[in-house]
């Protein structure tokens, strides 16, 4: 059976450095904030291609909310999200005690410009874009509507790291950008992990004093802060991954192009690239009229899939409860979320596993 992601390949690929720097770190006695992450924080920020700063913390959701905390979003205030966003974007808004406010996608799943003005109100303080399974979002409209409304501007980037819009990499566009290290993620590790990125080193500044207890320096707290650290060892196995991203993303975009050019099928509509934008396929998603009947044909023939998600945020439980949303409040996202399938995507197929997953879905 082929998996939709073995992360146990991304690890044998380069499993003698993955030791090497576990063992650094245990060897060290250093396991916490040491030097570790620090040289992570540098190396990622350096490879985002411009200058910018990067607080390594827990996990992406816990970047999300002391981002936004350090940028002064609190309550009263209103965020605009996009509906098909995963949960965790809503969650790091509500953390704050603001209220996330949903607009629709576009054709590329990604949020969509043109429903922005709408959603403003006089609570409105920010838009947070969330960069959708491996391609940037089209921020130009975006960023000229935020600066001439006067919004602060954020990046959920956990699902697009090193994707470019215009040869800019996510993250880089706004206030800040918002990173997962989970370990399905392009650049992932060996448990939870995450970062804020962003060009003002007030925001960072602030991001260090909240993730560590609200403490400036040590045994001395000057906010109600948290313990949302990055640790030692998941630093230390990250600057491995970062070191050898190129390779890994090119592993799949091999995978990819594969899809695109030999998937013949009419009933699965294939993923759109947008004008300015280079993929880099966190996962590759499909459409199809029947999500069951096709993956139950694709399972018979040997090829596992996923959907990522069937039920949207704004009709999880939690939101219904405290917001009331209902069925038909946002079609399009609705729309997406019963008709979108994952495919086996990873750091590394065997070419006759790619051959497998096209004919199957060819002969569907």
């Amino acid at each position: 059976m082929i998996p939709v992601n073995d992360l146990s390949r991304g690890f044998k690929l380069y499993q003698d450095e993955y030791e090497e720097a576990a063992l650094r770190v245990l060897r060290s006695g250093w396991y916490v904030l040491g030097h570790e992450v620090e040289d992570f924080e540098k190396e990622f920020a350096a490879s985002l291609g411009e200058e910018c700063y990067c607080v390594g913390v827990a996990n992406g959701l816990d970047a999300i909310m002391l981002g936004l905390m350090a940028a002064g979003i609190g309550e009263g205030d209103e965020v605009i999200v996009q509906a098909n966003g995963y949960i965790a974007t809503m969650l790091g808004v509500m953390q704050c005690k603001a209220t996330p406010v949903y607009i629709e996608p576009d054709e590329y799943y990604q949020l969509d410009a043109a429903n922005i003005e709408d959603a403003i109100t006089d609570k409105t303080k920010a838009v947070i874009v969330t960069h959708l399974y491996g391609q940037a979002t089209r921020m130009d409209e975006i960023v000229r509507i935020c600066n001439d409304r006067g919004l602060m501007l954020f990046e959920d980037c956990a699902q697009s790291h090193y994707a470019p819009y215009k040869g800019k990499n996510t993250g880089l566009f706004g206030k800040a950008g918002f990173f997962s290290f989970y370990p399905t993620k392009n650049l992932g590790g060996f448990g939870d992990g995450g970062a804020v990125v962003s060009k003002d080193p007030e925001i960072i500044k602030q991001v260090k004093i909240l993730r560590n207890y609200g403490s400036d320096r040590r045994y001395h707290n000057i906010e109600v802060g948290f313990n949302m650290r990055l640790d030692e060892i998941q630093a230390a196995l990250l600057r491995v991954k970062v070191s050898h991203m190129p390779e890994l993303l090119a592993n799949r975009d091999h995978i990819a192009q594969r899809y695109l050019s030999e998937i013949n099928n009419p009933k699965v509509s294939l993923p759109l690239i947008a004008e300015g934008c280079k993929h880099t396929w966190y996962q590759f998603i499909i459409r199809v009229d029947d999500q069951d009947r096709f993956r139950d044909y694709l399972e018979k023939q040997g090829v596992k899939t996923d959907i990522s998600w069937r039920t949207p945020p704004f009709l999880q439980p939690c939101m219904v409860e405290k917001y009331g949303y209902k069925e038909g409040d946002f079609p399009v996202t609705e729309e997406l979320c019963a008709h979108i399938v994952t495919l086996p995507m990873m750091d590394h197929m065997d070419e006759d596993e790619i051959t497998t997953v096209i004919n199957a879905i060819n002969s569907y």
